[in-house]
């Protein structure tokens, strides 16, 4: 028999700064908590990110194999591969295993010479560019928050809260989210994961 880690709630958000992604830390297993501490939030290139939903081994693999591919183009041309180019190398993999998908919600996120832009890719391998993003279980909770506050021009600071309020109401309803929140943004000057201390006082500062 085969058992499945599966993620949970996951966010990304494009501002005129950049893009924030969060997402929280529980792995569940059916009805059971598997794990507490699962990170989901990837850093792919210096300037690209990504978040996990669905089957953890599944995601994982996928994320090192972009790793590789950002690398390796990185080595071939002496510049860094588009945040497009990474989302539908992705998104054509996924649909290249129809038979046998790879059950994954996955965002990519980055800034390059386009500016910040946010792709979500389905398990099937369709790809999607939008402003905000949520997957995962607690995604249609976190959904009416961002869809009711969202603004193309908020800045970095109040994507972050937006984006912090909207995780808290999925760990509050969706029993499946919970066990903290991971954070990262990716500016001009890259992809930065928030320290625990970092989140901690944004958590502080919108209570």
């Amino acid at each position: 028999m085969k058992f499945n880690l599966q993620g949970t709630t996951t966010i990304g958000i494009v501002c005129k700064d950049g893009v924030v992604l969060i997402s929280d830390k529980r792995a569940s297993l059916g009805n059971l908590i598997a794990h507490k501490v699962v990170k989901k939030t990837f850093e792919i290139d210096k300037h690209i990110g990504a978040t996990i939903a669905g089957v953890v081994g599944d995601a994982q693999m996928l994320i090192k194999y972009a790793r590789f591919e950002a690398r390796l183009y990185r080595m071939r041309r002496g510049e860094e591969i588009s945040t497009s180019a990474i989302a539908n190398l992705l998104a054509y993999i996924l649909s290249s295993y129809r038979l046998y998908p790879f059950i994954v919600q996955l965002l990519i996120a980055g800034y390059d010479r386009t500016g910040p832009r946010l792709f979500s890719l389905d398990p099937l391998g369709g790809i999607i560019e939008d402003k905000y993003v949520s997957t995962g279980s607690g995604s249609p909770i976190a959904y009416g928050i961002l869809q009711t506050y969202y603004k193309e021009d908020m800045s970095l600071d109040e994507t972050l809260e937006l984006g912090v309020r909207a995780i808290k109401a999925s760990i509050e309803r969706d029993v499946f989210t919970g066990d903290g929140i991971d954070i990262a943004t990716i500016t001009k000057e890259g992809f930065k994961l928030f320290s625990k201390e970092e989140v901690e006082n944004i958590l502080k500062r919108i209570k």
